[in-house]
């Protein structure tokens, strides 16, 4: 699975990807940004500027991942979707089923 959500600082999102990797809830995340957000929230119109973080974990571990993300996200309601990986090269797919697995 790649997990993606969006902070509004950079610090925000590498405190989110440190404690979800060092957790063994995704093995590795990239942080991307600063990204233009143009959204609808609360019924108004708005634009801002993000940082993205995608992670990648397995689907068994999305559950506790999701959990983690929306307990230590600085938002109430933070964006978080996720979507499957339908291929890639073995070796990757295996380091993330191996990442991810409990100690």
């Amino acid at each position: 699975m790649q997990v993606s959500t969006a902070t509004e600082t950079r610090q925000q999102a590498v405190e989110l990807a440190r404690s979800a990797v060092r957790d063994r809830l995704a093995a590795g995340a990239q942080i991307i940004g600063p990204v233009t957000s143009v959204f609808w929230h609360l019924g108004e119109f708005g634009e801002s500027e993000e940082w993205q973080l995608l992670l990648k974990t397995s689907l068994t571990r999305y559950p506790a991942l999701e959990e983690h993300l929306l307990e230590h996200h600085p938002w109430d309601n933070p964006e978080l979707s996720a979507v499957p990986i339908a291929a890639g090269a073995e070796r990757c797919l295996q380091w993330v089923r191996e990442s991810v697995e409990p100690a």
